[in-house]
């Protein structure tokens, strides 16, 4: 079995060896290695960038060789950023390859973008909250996380189904595989330091190194390749044992089915029913992460459908179960449950927040339903919905700006179209929701009608679609009016208070409205019958 690895990770090796240390490339990676090797598909080799790795170097020794890497925590773990790692490779060598982790990582992120579905090169100004990314946003989407050097640990008992109450360095890297979660995750990868010696006497790199089988070692005590090969995902060890060590493992197990498209072990499954109510001891953070995940997977409804069989989400949603069995009537075919899921199997975004919406969309029904003549309503199940989706964004400690967006996704997913609106009931609809929330509530519209059986898209959305693009251009806020505060206290004579925010307030009402009246001369004329 050939695997191909990326020069940065060679040279961790590398430089942990020379330090007369021994080192492994450990856990996810190992197994996506793996994979990748066994269905030959290298396309997904730009997907394979979170290297982690272990050694029986101490943290200090580590540091002293990767001078500035971090050391913030009771666990061993030493980190060692791109951005670092490549001023020491140039310090050292002269020949580096062009192609790198964090480029592949960047491209495999731009290949994952999908073109927004309002094609904005249409609009003849954009308006300028759709041209400022989120820079912090931004990069973090850009570069992978930093490579984790851990050395050996052998973990002592867990007390609270969070963390070890002590950590002592472990002796072999078997006694660090022993403390991992599943088998496939349970491997370690040492490559021969000739090998690594010869690689680095070169006078030209290239970005990847092709190792044959007799190149390199995998260290497998758990057979963690033939569960691979399986498609199996079982506890290493006593799994009542690895459950009750940490309860996100549980989530973890569910996780790992819906990404790598594996079913869970019978034995594996049942403990985490018997240990389901441990989950409460984890926080909302660590939950939150797997959730995400989860949703962000290609089998987002199958993760649910686990995370309730086993007894997880009843502890983590309660909210979404009370769908079950809600009949809908109309043009739905299936109860609350059932579309919510089916909904969110169709989401195109891979946005976990957008993802989230659409499993919420209507989480608002079971608690708003009536039978009015015989049919059933659920009038203002989007305002229910909003509130309750506002809960659940606080439970999962989702940040200020990801719980508004949730909000206003879920609370006005009802949106309607008719060719006699008028070019200002787009814009307000535009401003509602928000410019930057625009192709999100229309795919979470597109999950919904999938979800519900019907076609991804109708005439009356696509028409939609090109009447906002044509608005675009138009002002969608107070700061795109033709005239300021500063105008009004320099033209009008007023003194500044909350008097001038009040006045440009009522004349945006009118702009928006009428988009023609946003010149100076117009709305200084209109801000003087206001004063």
């Amino acid at each position: 079995m050939k695997l191909r690895l990326p020069f940065e990770v060679l040279f961790i090796l590398h430089k942990l060896q020379q330090g007369g240390f021994t080192a492994f490339l450990v856990g996810g990676s190992v197994r996506d290695l793996i994979m990748q090797t066994v269905t030959n598909d290298q396309t997904t080799q730009a997907l394979v960038t979170d290297y982690d790795f272990t050694t029986n170097a101490k943290p200090e020794e580590v540091q002293a060789i990767f001078p500035d890497s971090f050391y913030e925590n009771e666990f061993g773990t030493v980190g060692v950023t791109h951005e670092n790692l490549w001023e020491m490779l140039q310090k050292q060598y002269f020949q580096l390859p062009a192609q790198t982790i964090a480029t592949l990582y960047q491209a495999s992120i731009k290949k994952q973008q999908r073109p927004s579905l309002i094609d904005l090169s249409q609009a003849s100004k954009i308006h300028e909250s759709l041209l400022v990314p989120d820079q912090a946003t931004q990069k973090n989407s850009t570069q992978p996380k930093p490579f984790e050097i851990t050395t050996y640990r052998a973990d002592g008992t867990y007390d609270d189904h969070r963390r070890p109450t002590s950590v002592i360095w472990g002796k072999s890297i078997e006694d660090d595989l022993k403390r991992r979660d599943f088998t496939i995750n349970a491997m370690a990868l040492n490559i021969k330091q000739t090998v690594l010696d010869d690689f680095f006497s070169q006078q030209v790199f290239p970005s990847h190194l092709e190792l044959e089988q007799n190149q390199y070692n995998l260290v497998d005590p758990f057979d963690g390749l033939q569960d691979l090969a399986r498609k199996e995902i079982i506890a290493v060890g006593e799994v009542d044992l690895r459950f009750k060590e940490d309860a996100l493992r549980m989530l973890r197990a569910i996780r790992f089915s819906t990404q790598l498209a594996m079913t869970i072990n019978p034995l594996t499954l049942d403990a985490i029913k018997e240990y389901a109510p441990s989950i409460k001891y984890i926080s909302w953070e660590r939950i939150q992460d797997e959730f995400f995940k989860i949703l962000s997977s290609p089998l987002p409804k199958q993760g649910i459908e686990l995370m309730d069989q086993v007894g997880l989400l009843e502890f983590i949603m309660p909210e979404l179960l009370e769908g079950k069995e809600v009949e809908q009537g109309g043009h739905h075919n299936t109860d609350v449950w059932t579309h919510s899921l089916d909904s969110v199997d169709h989401c195109p975004s891979l946005d976990p927040v957008v993802r989230l919406a659409t499993l919420l969309h209507d989480i608002g029904k079971p608690r708003t339903q009536k039978v009015i003549e015989g049919k059933i309503t659920f009038y203002n199940h989007e305002i229910v919905g909003s509130r309750l989706a506002a809960k659940i964004a606080q439970r999962l400690r989702l940040s200020k700006k990801d719980s508004e967006r949730l909000f206003i996704l879920v609370r006005y997913h009802m949106f309607h179209y008719q060719p006699q609106n008028t070019d200002a009931s787009i814009r307000r609809f535009m401003r509602k929701v928000g410019l930057e929330n625009i192709d999100d509530i229309l795919d979470l519209r597109e999950a919904d009608r999938l979800g519900s059986g019907a076609r991804k898209t109708s005439w009356r959305l696509e028409e939609m679609k090109e009447r906002i693009v044509e608005q675009l251009n138009q002002p969608m806020d107070v700061k795109d009016l033709a005239i300021d505060g500063h105008d009004l206290i320099e033209k009008l004579n007023l003194k500044p208070g909350k008097k001038i925010g009040e006045i440009l307030d009522q004349l945006f009402e009118e702009v928006l409205e009428n988009p023609q009246l946003n010149t100076p001369e117009t709305l200084l004329e209109k801000a003087k019958q206001l004063v």
